[in-house]
């Protein structure tokens, strides 16, 4: 802790308290409270970043694209960068760990489970906003904080290298999962190549828990965690989105089709203005790609000795590969249920497919 104390010391005076904070799976995160502000303290892993200052540099750019924008056509608040005492963007340690700060949002909180359809149409137009906000934002200006990140096709050719000089026992239903569905690996990255699909500006981490309730009146202020903001496809923030907020364990794992029906239905109220026709067509590639390649990075994690993913205990990496591959499963029992409902928005939204 004093070490932290330390390090928080480089960004501001008067520090009185540091706590940690969310629950991140890649960077560690902190609270610090001093004798002026709070702030959000967090070490970069550079393991995963590692260029830390194209991750200024994209958040530089975004913030600036936003404030460019009418203040009251802005309906999210996007987390500032606090620079060093001596205007660093960053802070590099001794032993090579890089740390920035950005600005606290008081009177927030972050969730870990839906709680109401409420959450969902939260969640639905945050994200939506958030495409509308940054569609206009010239992709090419951002750099790629993660070369190869959703590029599920490399995933898979990775997992077979480390499958053959793994001393893990593999796990029969992962195996036969993996090799039952390899097929859907390349949807999304087919559609980039024949033209269908087009790079955007994406969030590239829209779980639950990185949007910010208002405690108070419960609606999305902010969207947080922004260091995978990058060119992609809005598919997969969306894919990524609808695989955090509906996933069910009780009494089965299952997806909530429900809350898809409504988070989307929010989503599209927001982007609908920019989707085009492929961009309905290939929501349901998304949505089913998205847990089968989670669950694949986690499985050949487990299989490499959790390296990536934060683990508590050893297998705990696999079952987070099940519970992904179980969800991807859901979907695809629900397939004909997740096209119509998508068919009904094209329509609604005057994008009308005739079929998916």
């Amino acid at each position: 802790m004093n070490i932290l104390f330390s390090i928080a010391g480089h960004f501001i005076n008067g520090v009185t308290h540091i706590t940690p904070l969310g629950h991140g799976l890649i960077n560690d995160t902190y609270l610090v409270d001093s004798t002026s502000l709070s702030f959000v303290l967090q070490r970069i892993n550079r393991t995963v970043f590692s260029r830390p200052e194209q991750i200024m540099a994209n958040l530089s750019t975004l913030t600036e694209h936003i404030a460019r924008k009418d203040s009251a056509s802005v309906k999210l608040q996007i987390p500032e960068l606090l620079n060093t005492l001596t205007n660093e963007s960053f802070y590099q340690s001794e032993n090579g760990d890089c740390w920035r700060s950005i600005s606290y949002i008081p009177e927030s909180e972050s969730l870990e489970t839906m709680v109401s359809f409420n959450n969902a149409e939260q969640v639905g137009f945050a994200l939506g906003h958030f495409h509308r906000l940054v569609s206009d934002l010239e992709p090419s200006l951002l750099h790629d904080t993660l070369p190869g990140f959703h590029i599920t096709p490399n995933y898979l050719k990775y997992y077979r290298q480390v499958l053959l000089n793994s001393t893990q026992t593999p796990n029969a239903f992962c195996a036969d999962f993996i090799s039952q569905f390899e097929h859907i690996t390349n949807d999304l990255e087919s559609a980039i190549n024949q033209g269908f699909l087009s790079l955007r500006v994406i969030h590239g981490d829209p779980k639950l828990n990185n949007f910010l309730f208002d405690k108070q009146t419960h609606n999305i202020i902010s969207i947080i965690d922004l260091d995978t903001v990058k060119p992609g496809l809005i598919h997969y923030d969306i894919g990524d989105c609808l695989r955090s907020c509906c996933f069910e364990s009780d009494p089965v794992v299952s997806f909530n089709l429900e809350v898809c029906a409504v988070l989307l239905k929010s989503y599209l109220c927001e982007a609908g203005v920019f989707f085009s026709e492929q961009d309905y067509r290939y929501l349901y590639p998304a949505i089913r790609l998205i847990p089968f390649e989670l669950g694949l990075r986690f499985y050949t994690d487990y299989l490499e000795g959790n390296q990536y993913f934060k683990v508590v205990e050893p297998e705990q990496n696999l079952q987070r590969a099940v519970n992904q591959f179980k969800l991807c499963a859901s979907i695809m029992a629900q397939e004909r249920a997740i096209k119509a409902l998508i068919l009904g928005l094209s329509i609604k939204n005057h994008s009308p497919l005739k079929t998916l």
